[in-house]
């Protein structure tokens, strides 16, 4: 299975996941550390964390497969979000808050 079909399986398989710096319990950047509060913050208690920096080729396979050059990384029904910056926003105007209520 190449890394890119590993990815497209963890998003498919997981109704939200964040491919992060470190594991939710312990994240290695605040960036990581902000997107998980977010999360916490909408509700979200069941997550899968992918922590990138156990894996080079996840690290830069997640980049490819989003087309998006940072991480964290979100996703919500297989959908792309976004990094902790769109998350920050669009937790601010309602719209985080609103993709986990449906």
């Amino acid at each position: 299975m190449s890394i890119q079909e590993k990815i497209k399986q963890q998003i498919e398989q997981n109704p939200v996941v964040l491919f992060m710096k470190g594991t939710p319990q312990f994240p290695q950047c605040g960036f990581s550390a902000r997107a998980v509060s977010l999360l916490k913050s909408c509700g979200v208690t069941e997550f899968v964390g992918v922590n990138v920096l156990e894996d080079p080729e996840i690290r830069q396979g997640i980049k490819d497969f989003s087309n998006w050059p940072t991480i964290p990384q979100l996703y919500v029904n297989g959908e792309f979000v976004g990094g902790s910056d769109i998350m920050a926003e669009m937790h601010e105007s309602g719209e985080l808050q609103a993709l986990f209520k449906g």
